[in-house]
């Protein structure tokens, strides 16, 4: 098994707290309301949306995957943390066990916030992941993120 490691980090003029809870929190229910082109359902479908419950994400018609399975690792309100396994769907190609994901938010400048994302993929054998399917998949993930920082930008009380 191998595993290939990257992290990202992307600033953001919202509070980490602000962001933190709409985009993680209360990601199920903001981003098919934000992203239903994208996103027909996110369900908490195991659990009370804490570590160890598991979600499904069901994508909108379309798109490249029908539905995804996450476990959540650690949801951690005071330290504006979270990890997650993609435990199910078609994102787990057969060469991949799993992947984790590692989330964490901070103060950045003028009250606005760094995210930093840690994505590990655990692959089965000698298998190479495809970079540009990786990048693809970050930046999908990036226009989810952005949505939701839109959404707070242009409702300040949301999620104060």
């Amino acid at each position: 098994m191998g595993v290939t490691s990257y992290t990202d980090e992307h600033t953001s003029p919202v509070a980490p707290s602000r962001i933190f809870k709409a985009s993680i929190v209360d990601s199920h229910t903001l981003i098919p309301k934000l992203l239903p082109q994208v996103i027909k359902s996110m369900d908490i479908i195991e659990g009370d949306g804490g570590a160890g419950s598991i979600k499904q994400i069901t994508f909108a018609e379309g798109s490249n995957f029908k539905s995804i399975k996450y476990r959540i690792d650690e949801l951690n309100d005071d330290a504006l943390t979270y990890s997650y396994t993609l435990v199910e769907g078609d994102a787990l190609i057969d060469e991949l066990e799993k992947i984790t994901y590692e989330i964490k938010f901070e103060k950045g400048p003028d009250g606005g916030s760094i995210s930093k994302v840690t994505s590990k993929y655990y692959t089965r054998g000698d298998f190479k992941l495809n970079e540009d399917e990786v990048k693809a998949g970050k930046e999908k993930v990036l226009g989810m993120y952005k949505a939701v920082e839109a959404y707070l930008l242009q409702n300040p009380e949301a999620y104060a």
